[in-house]
């Protein structure tokens, strides 16, 4: 059994390298597209998760971009960058004084 073990192995490996690539390519955009959690989506803006939950209430002027399945909140990635996006450009309209 150990020698079948090590036989697989070897013969996953004889994959051509352009094969494992495309599937590597395909990994990471499925990662890409995929949701992001609450906790996901802090850990994507580096803030706190109680401060996602303020910026997706319906009364915040500042609202984070999502999606919402039953009692679950979602965030799509490419949502997220084009918020930072905004508030990049944003800040560079307005500095702030000092």
């Amino acid at each position: 059994m150990h020698l079948d073990a090590e036989r697989e192995l070897s013969i996953s490996d004889e994959r051509p390298a352009v094969a494992r690539r495309n599937e590597d390519a395909d990994f990471a955009i499925a990662i890409r597209d995929e949701l992001l959690t609450v906790h996901d989506a802090a850990r994507f803006l580096n803030v706190s998760v109680s401060w996602v939950y303020e910026h997706t209430r319906d009364d915040t002027d500042d609202r984070l971009p999502f999606v919402k399945l039953g009692k679950y909140l979602r965030f799509e990635r490419t949502d997220l960058r084009a918020y930072i996006d905004a508030k990049r450009a944003e800040s560079r309209r307005h500095p702030r004084r000092r």
